[in-house]
């Protein structure tokens, strides 16, 4: 299992599922977070491609973690 290079994030109204894969494709992460524990989670992984679905929210999570 390599290091996480792109994540996938599904908002949520409380509960957000991360799904995260290496370089070669391998799935290196599948996750559930709480809204509360996303930033501290994200503060803590080396710069990755981020993917989130379009809808308002998605604007707010994109400027809070590009300030990390």
């Amino acid at each position: 299992m390599g290091e996480i290079t792109t994540i996938g994030l599904d908002l949520a109204k409380t509960v957000f599922q991360l799904h995260g894969v290496s370089a070669d494709g391998t799935v290196a992460l599948r996750r559930q977070l709480r809204r509360s524990q996303v930033l501290e989670f994200f503060g803590r992984l080396p710069p990755c491609l981020v993917g989130m679905e379009a809808c308002a929210g998605a604007h707010f999570w994109a400027r809070e973690m590009a300030k990390l």
